[in-house]
């Protein structure tokens, strides 16, 4: 490794350059399976309702009067677009007569042909499709009557002619007879087709350029001028909206179900389908505005990520006094490429957690490539080689670093147990990270050492000690000089950090059991604020207000009232059974009144806006009929709905079901009582089964599950102890194992504390970031401990190797958790309220997890001294505490003996 280094970082470089490239390959994931398990039962139920009625619907909103969208050309036009977004348009026109009879793909943008071969449409209806296949059954219906009265006609007439030539009349009677009895039949007929012309107010043949006809079939004059019937409100919701739904198919890939987006997008924007009345398109529904929202928030990351790895840079060179500073920065890139690019490897997709990774797995890789390079300058510092110091330095820290990377990795692999899968898939990729930080450390952090450090170091005197030597800190601690300044042209600050750091330590020497009662009472007091801490959940409030796909949504909703849609699945031996239909009904109406909706409303403008809304429902098929209901009117009514408005409602074996509820935009957490209500009046009779489905219900739960505050509390606690379990198996010392932990622990509570205090909700990029607070506690706790136990071994005293470790690993410490801590601030500047929130938190964790460190471990490590080796029994906390409450010790008078030279 160190003999041959560049060859060495020619390799890590171009692994890490090659996976750099294959990792832009991964694509932001909206799917579901990153919500809820595969295995639970609700995301079964969505996708078998998939499956049968397809995904949820991408909706095209014909925004502008609906009088001109439906009783002008501009509904010809309507038509054409339902067509080509259904991908089932022929390839080449119908001309008869020289006139276009039906508009092929060779007459239609080429948009089209490619939404046609894309394949990517379930099911596509709208007001245009309906309205076509309502002339068309209708005119088909009246020409199958006259055929049959036809038939009729000519049957009666041979009977008439016969019975005339059997009493001897002439020819020309007979003729006249049969004529006069065809006469009649169809007198008959025409009564009764005027007679259901008067029914339904139709004055001549229905056609979609006849006006008076579609006028009649949407429009309720009763309500007023330009009002659309309530029974249609799915498709023509008020009097400026209609809606086109284009339902996808369920198997499409992310990739598939964006690109089919990105056609339906594009051909609404085609001038071949402009309407000529001045209404537009705005595309939206739940699976746009989700491919929207992760495809935003993650651009939005690395941007934001490219300020962070500057403000990092700064600060690495600011605080870091080495060669080679920014070399734990490139090693870190490195690191994080080679991640990634196995999470691309292997199939996986980027999640709103696992950009939440990237960062976090930086901040780590840098400590690690601190440490290292930090034993190197030591070895240096001792006048050895870069060649020799390098090996020297792996075989003095790596086991160190190694035991802490370990402890950390089994920190994050707690969150396995979340039942998210991109909370899992969060923990997989940081533990992924840590071994691979470590090895790229290890490897070409060595190697570029070993090759390239022999510049000049930092002169000792330009570098004030973190820890000063001797009884006189109290003095010095709050001193000033111009050689405390640091090198480059540095401002103060991180001299003020360094002798704030100083002053924490030497104050946990002297009074360690006061310091730990502080800490435990501020982390007992986070513990029970983080159960009032809220957890935000309106996608409004958490992403760019510029979004377009936000601005479209809410667009939709103010014109239809809703938003998205929630289904419920209905599944029986046979749906035709009247007494499920009367279910059905009953439970429909019951749900939507417990939920604000008056029958009669019309949600885009009720005074109270409901949070349920009708939708395209099965009993809404029977309800319109205004027949009785019977087994064979169901049937009936079932064959004569066209197969494409049919199949959004019931499958075609009649065994599945669909009821669906419009529903408004709202927080995750009120959406989830919604569900949980609708659950609850689920009570469907003997032999049927009825499930909530759809996009919504999966959010709904995976929100719930991320903000639960026992859930975060069991996680937490499964973190502490897989930590200390492995830091047991590795020091075999329980004194050794449980130390560390409490700087761990009392972190936890305060960084709930300080996010209370600082009133910082959580969201749901946040909420499982508690791991994170331990994953960082112990990797420096574990790091300043071993070393504090490799500076007593060499006989120095309780407080002179805490100075040595301070001095030594501390600087490192401070230096890679400040470096965290200003890269991640950066995030507090975005406008994007959900990554600010996590920017704050992070920080938060980073700083609470530093303070821990600084002050907390080494009181924890000085009262250890004081009490010898723990036992199990050390391990009640009643115990503890009866230790921290016992009197403190005195200062030592200034001339007594330091404590260190009882150990040299």
């Amino acid at each position: 490794m160190v003999r041959r280094p560049i060859p060495v970082l020619a390799a890590v470089g171009l692994l890490a350059v090659l996976a750099a490239v294959y990792a832009l390959r991964i694509q932001p994931s909206a799917s579901t399976d990153t919500l809820v398990n595969r295995s639970s039962q609700s995301f079964k139920d969505t996708e078998q309702f998939k499956k049968e009625f397809g995904d949820d619907a991408v909706v095209v909103l014909v925004k502008g009067n609906l009088e001109r969208t439906l009783l002008t050309s501009d509904l010809d036009t309507l038509i054409k677009l339902e067509g080509c977004l259904s991908g089932n348009v022929p390839a080449k026109s119908i001309v008869q007569n020289g006139k276009l009879v039906a508009a092929g793909l060779d007459r239609m943008p080429h948009v089209c042909t490619q939404i046609a071969q894309a394949k990517a449409a379930k099911v596509v209806f709208g007001p245009g499709t309906f309205t076509n296949t309502a002339v068309e059954r209708i005119g088909a219906g009246f020409t199958q009557e006259r055929n049959q009265e036809a038939a009729k006609a000519d049957e009666v007439a041979q009977a008439a002619r016969q019975a005339a030539a059997a009493k001897g009349y002439s020819k020309a009677r007979q003729n006249k007879l049969a004529l006069e009895a065809r006469q009649l039949v169809y007198a008959q007929f025409v009564k009764q087709t005027l007679s259901l012309a008067l029914q339904y107010g139709l004055t001549s043949v229905p056609a979609i350029n006849n006006t008076e006809f579609v006028s009649q079939l949407w429009f309720d004059p009763s309500k007023g001028v330009n009002v659309p019937k309530a029974r249609f409100a799915f498709l023509a919701p008020s009097s400026n909206a209609a809606l086109v739904q284009v339902r996808l198919k369920p198997d499409l890939s992310d990739a598939q179900r964006r690109h089919a987006i990105g056609l339906i997008q594009k051909a609404t924007k085609d001038k071949f389908f402009h309407m000529q009345n001045g209404q537009r398109y705005i595309v939206s529904g739940v699976p746009v505005v989700a491919d929207a929202l992760a495809t935003s928030v993650q651009h939005a990351v690395v941007v934001l990520l490219i300020a962070v790895l500057v403000v990092m840079a700064a600060t690495l060179a600011l605080v870091f006094r080495a060669r080679l500073r920014m070399l734990p920065l490139a090693l870190a890139l490195a690191a994080a490429a080679l991640a990634f690019g196995a999470v691309t490897l292997v199939g996986g997709s980027l999640t709103m957690a696992s950009v939440a990774a990237l960062p976090v797995l930086i901040g780590l890789a840098v400590d690690y490539a601190i440490q290292f390079h930090s034993r190197f300058e030591e070895g240096a510092a001792a006048g050895l080689r870069p060649e020799d110091a390098a090996p020297t330095a792996a075989a003095a820290g790596g086991p160190t670093i190694a035991s802490a990377g370990l402890a950390t990795a089994v920190g994050f692999l707690v969150l396995l147990l979340s039942p998210v899968p991109m909370v899992r898939g969060f923990g997989a990729v940081l533990v992924l990270g840590i071994v691979l930080a470590f090895a790229v450390a290890l490897t070409a952090g060595f190697a570029a050492l070993s090759r390239f450090g022999h510049g000049p170091r930092v002169r000792p005197e330009d570098v004030p000690p973190l820890f000063p030597r001797g009884r006189e800190w109290l003095a010095r601690a709050g001193a000033t000089r111009p050689g405390n300044l640091l090198v480059n042209g540095a401002t103060g600050a991180w001299d003020f950090i360094r002798r704030g750091a100083s002053a924490s330590v030497a104050n946990a020497v002297e009074r360690p059991r006061r310091v730990l009662a502080v800490g435990l009472l501020l982390a007992a007091i986070g513990w029970a604020a983080d159960t009032q801490t809220k957890v935000v959940s309106d996608v409004t409030q958490l992403v760019p207000q510029n979004l377009q796909a936000l601005k479209d949504v809410k667009q939709l909703e103010a014109a239809t009232g809703v938003s998205g849609e929630l289904d419920v699945t209905v599944r029986a031996k046979d749906l035709t059974d009247p007494s499920v239909v009367k279910w059905m009904t009953n439970f429909e109406q019951r749900v939507l009144a417990a939920h604000g909706y008056k029958p009669g409303d019309r949600c885009s403008q009720a005074k109270n806006a409901p949070e349920l809304c009708p939708a395209l429902s099965l009993p809404d098929l029977f309800s319109a009929s205004g027949q009785p209901i019977t087994r064979q009117g169901v049937r009936s009514l079932l064959a004569a709905v066209p197969t494409y408005f049919s199949q959004g409602v019931i499958s075609p074996d009649h065994k599945v079901a669909n009821m669906a509820f419009g529903i408004r935009l709202m927080p995750l957490d009120r959406q989830k009582r919604l569900i949980d209500d609708i659950r609850g009046q689920l009570h469907p009779p003997a032999g049927v089964r009825a499930d909530v489905v759809g996009l919504p219900v999966l959010a709904a739960d995976a929100n719930s599950a991320l903000s639960s505050t026992s859930r975060r509390a069991l996680t937490l606690l499964a973190g502490l102890a897989a930590v200390f379990f492995v830091l047991l198996a590795i020091r075999r010392s329980l004194r050794e194992a449980a130390v560390p932990l409490i700087p761990i622990a009392f972190a936890t509570g305060w960084s709930a504390l300080v996010l209370f205090l600082l009133r910082i909700p959580l969201n749901p990029m946040s909420a499982g970031l508690g791991a994170l607070v331990i994953a960082i506690s112990t990797e420096f706790s574990v790091l300043l401990s071993a070393r504090y136990k490799e500076e007593r071994g060499s006989g120095a005293g309780p407080a002179r190797a805490l100075e040595r470790t301070y001095a030594s690993t501390g600087a490192a410490v401070l230096a890679s958790g400040t470096t965290a801590i200003a890269g991640f601030a950066a995030l507090i500047a975005s406008d994007i309220t959900m990554l600010r929130q996590f920017g704050i938190v992070t920080v938060v964790d980073l700083t609470v997890s530093l303070l821990g460190v600084m002050v907390v471990l080494p009181a924890a490590l000085m009262w250890a001294e004081q009490h010898g080796r723990f036992t199990l029994g050390d391990l009640d906390p009643r115990r503890a505490l009866s230790r921290l409450r016992l009197p403190r010790l005195r200062r030592p008078r200034p001339d007594a003996p330091a404590v260190e030279a009882q150990g040299q």
